[in-house]
Formats: structure tokens, C-alpha cells, sequence
């Protein structure tokens, strides 16, 4: 008999005899229950969860924006109810940085649409950022930090380095009389991306494929030439001067990396996945594992040719200590392969469930700054002990505080055959966690490592 499903004009799920049989019968829905405590706190019917973004990263600054989420989730006779972290989410972003880094992001995510197998997902980005950082593209960059100009100096602190590059130096050939290198590694990005992704739960729910198409417009430029902040090397007078080369310019004018003039990505994604996890925006068991894949080429309509993989590994334990201390871990290696793949391509790595910046930064190395390390191939752990210490309820709201000690790890390489556990970079560092109505994750990291310590703070979990 074939079995029918009501919807209703808000999108819940009404629980009808036919509908609680048709859940029943599918296994998948049943592994992903919530815990009983969790479940207490889940709120039933509409509702939104908007606040200011107030954010800080070392690279873009401090950020003011606001972030919107409403949620669809029913009630809890709904037999979805206890299995999902929502019917429906729709999420909008919106950010301008001290960097003059600005971004707005749309994100619609429909998980078990109308209690089937399939999820859908829909994306859209438009940012520009002039804050990027670039310290190279090979393993080279495993190396000290070291400034274009006199790549024989090396300085063991991002603080040091920093001030070197402000000091006033003689231009070389093609640059200005006095020049500073104050932007020699910084290049701004404008970025217009759509994402739709789609998919499917095999058997008992725990496998699921995926597949996707991105289409993206990207620009690049350097500041090379502008007028910037420089100190006079003897007198430590603070002046300007027209910047001098930049790093990104010239390792494109000598063959090293390619894409600088940006263009059209049409990409095709795919992916299998893994997932045991009962909560998703904040588990307290199971694993989520994923290999997941990225093509691109003009027979598609792309400018570029790459092929991008990657494999992430999560666990999250629930231990027998305080009122919810749960131990998370991660582990992703990823390679690119392609003679002319784009720059841009190294500095992140494709997931479904969230692209990650590599290597550096506060979804990677939090004791290193953005794109620190960069590489064709990179492999990366991370750790976090995840301590509730108490929860605080606020009308209908319910707040879970806690903290995060921290530790992390990484290494890049520019032949996936040399990934080994020679020339890792390690950060810790411990955070704030805020659990906003279950759903909405509030984080404060200060990150720690031989080369810089680094504050963040924003909204959502690293893993």
C-alpha cells in the first residue's frame, strides 16, 4: 500500500497513522535520536534566533553584523521531532569587518524532506575581503616566516615579522624610490558563489551520497604600488610608502601558482558520507566520516581544470563526567590535483558539511594565522574537550555555558605521497562555548603557538 505524507503550509510534518508507520520503517531515522536531556530542551513549533555578529579573527578584525536563523520544527508529537536537529532551517548572514572585509551568505537546509531519505541544501555568497593573507603555495611554507624582499632573513614571530615588513627599504627594479612591504602578502578577493546540493540516506541512514553543482565569479587584486603604513629604519618615524612587490604578483609572473586574473568555477561536487552523529550542531556521540570530491573543467563551463579530494574523519564520546563532557576529535587530508590548478583552490578544502580553510586559522590551526601553510596536499587533527558547566534558562530561552580546551595539528606537502609525520605545526589553547537554544553555538578560542597567539570569537562550532 502505497503511503501518503500531509504537509502543511508552515512545512510541518503532521503526524498522521500512515505518516508514524512510514517512520517506523525507516531504520535511519531511528539511529539518529537525540538523548533524553537534549530532547527536554528542543523547542517546538517556529521560531527565530537573530543577534548582532560580533566576531574578531586576527586576519579580517573585529566584525559587526547580524545573524538570523528560523528554524521549523514542529511539535513533539511530530515523529521527526526527537531524530532532527530541525524540519527546516533558513539562515542569513550579515557582516562588514574593521578590515572593510564584508559578506552576506543565504542558507536553506531541508534535512528527511517530508520524512523521505533525501536533504536538500541550497547556498549563495557575495563577500569581498581585502584582508587575505598569502605566505607561498608549496611546503616551503612549513619554513620560518620570511619577507619577499630578503627571503635570507627569517623571523620566528608573526609580531617581528609584521614589523620588518612595515620598515622603509631602497625599491629594486620596477618599484618605487622608498617602498614598504607592509601589504606584500595581502590580496583582496570578490567572490559571487551559488551552491546546490542534494542528498540521499542508503539503507539504515547512517551512508549518505551526495552530489552538488557550484558556480562561482571570482577577482583578485594586489596591492602592489598602494600607499602604505612604513617606519623610517632609523629614526622609527612613522610615515607612508608605495608598497612594494607583492608576493602573490610575483610568484604569478614566475610560473608558481596560476588563477590570479580570476574568472568563471563551475564545479561539480560529490560525496559519501558517514554519519552516526544524534545532534549536529552539537553532538555529544557517534561519528561523521566523509570522502567527498570536487571537478572542475572547461567542458563544464569552467575556466579551470582541478580535481579536489578530501577525507574528514569526526568522533564525539559523551563521558561520564559533569553534566555534558563530550570529547571530540577530527582528522582531514586532502589533496588537489591538476599541472594549472588555481591558487584559490589551495586555500580551502571542500566539505558538505562546510568548506575549511587551510592551513591556519581558527577552523584548522587556531595558533597560526589563515592560509599560514599552503600546499597541494595537507593533512590536519584536531581535539577539543567539550565541558558544559551549567545551563540557564531566560524566559523560553536556554542558554548551556561551558568551556573547550583545545589542541591541533597539521602539516602540508606538495606531493600527497610525502603527507608523514615529519614538520607537523601544533597550536592549543582552550574556549567559551554558549549553547543558544540547543541549535545556535556561541565560541571564544585564544589559540597558542610558537609563532603567534590569536583571539576568536563568533558563532558556530569548529567541528
Amino acid at each position: 500500500m502505497k503511503l501518503r505524507l500531509c504537509l502543511v503550509a508552515s512545512f510541518t510534518l503532521v503526524a498522521s497513522g500512515a505518516f508514524a508507520q512510514q517512520i517506523d520503517s525507516l531504520a535511519f531515522i531511528r539511529s539518529k535520536r537525540m538523548s533524553d536531556a537534549d530532547l527536554t530542551k528542543k523547542r517546538e513549533g517556529t521560531f527565530v534566533t537573530g543577534l548582532p555578529d560580533l566576531s574578531s579573527d586576527p586576519v579580517t578584525g573585529f566584525g559587526v553584523g547580524v545573524k538570523t536563523n528560523i528554524f521549523w520544527n514542529g511539535t513533539r508529537a511530530n515523529p521527526l521531532f526527537a531524530y532532527t536537529p530541525y524540519l527546516m532551517r533558513l539562515r542569513a548572514n550579515v557582516a562588514y569587518y574593521t578590515s572593510n572585509a564584508r559578506e552576506l551568505t543565504l542558507s536553506l537546509d531541508v534535512p528527511y524532506y517530508k520524512g523521505t531519505r533525501w536533504r536538500y541544501r541550497l547556498d549563495f555568497k557575495a563577500q569581498q575581503n581585502p584582508a587575505n593573507l598569502y605566505f607561498g603555495s608549496s611546503e616551503a611554507t612549513l619554513g620560518r616566516l620570511r619577507l619577499p624582499s630578503d627571503p635570507t632573513t627569517t623571523f620566528a614571530t608573526y609580531a617581528a615579522y609584521n614589523a620588518a615588513r612595515k620598515q622603509l627599504r631602497p625599491g629594486q627594479p620596477g618599484e618605487a624610490a622608498q617602498v614598504s612591504d607592509a601589504l606584500s602578502n595581502r590580496f583582496r578577493e570578490t567572490e559571487f558563489m551559488l551552491n546546490l546540493k542534494a542528498d540521499y540516506a542508503l539503507g539504515k541512514g547512517r551512508w549518505r551520497v551526495m552530489g552538488g553543482y557550484e558556480i562561482q565569479h571570482l577577482a583578485y587584486t594586489t596591492f602592489q604600488g598602494t600607499k602604505t603604513d612604513a617606519v623610517h629604519p632609523s629614526t622609527g618615524e612613522e610615515t607612508t610608502a608605495p608598497n612594494g612587490f607583492a608576493l602573490l604578483q610575483r610568484d604569478s609572473q614566475q610560473g608558481l601558482i596560476y588563477g590570479l586574473d580570476g574568472g568563471w568555477v563551475s564545479i561539480v561536487q560529490a560525496a559519501l558520507i558517514h554519519d552516526t552523529r544524534d545532534f549536529e550542531p552539537d553532538p555529544t556521540r557517534g561519528l561523521y566520516f566523509e570522502a567527498a570530491n570536487e571537478f572542475s573543467n572547461p567542458i563544464i563551463g569552467s575556466q579551470f581544470s582541478f580535481n579536489k579530494l578530501f577525507f574528514q574523519g569526526r568522533a564525539y564520546r559523551k563521558l561520564p563526567v559533569g553534566k555534558r563532557t563530550v570529547l571530540a576529535g577530527r582528522v582531514g587530508v586532502g589533496n588537489i590535483f591538476g599541472e594549472r590548478a588555481p591558487f584559490f583552490e589551495f586555500q580551502d578544502q571542500w566539505s558538505p558539511d562546510g568548506s575549511i580553510n587551510a592551513l591556519g586559522g581558527r577552523q584548522s590551526l587556531r595558533g597560526y594565522r589563515a592560509n599560514r601553510f599552503l600546499a597541494r596536499s595537507l593533512a590536519f587533527a584536531n581535539a577539543e574537550l567539550r565541558i558544559r558547566l551549567a545551563d540557564v534558562q531566560l524566559g523560553k530561552q536556554n542558554f548551556g555555558l561551558g568551556v573547550a580546551p583545545f589542541a591541533d595539528a597539521g602539516t602540508v606537502r606538495d606531493r600527497w605521497q610525502n603527507l608523514g609525520f615529519q614538520d607537523v605545526r601544533f597550536s592549543y589553547g582552550a574556549g567559551a562555548r554558549i549553547a543558544w537554544n540547543l541549535s545556535t553555538m556561541l565560541y571564544a578560542d585564544y589559540g597558542i603557538s610558537r609563532e603567534d597567539r590569536l583571539f576568536y570569537f563568533g558563532i558556530g562550532q569548529n567541528f
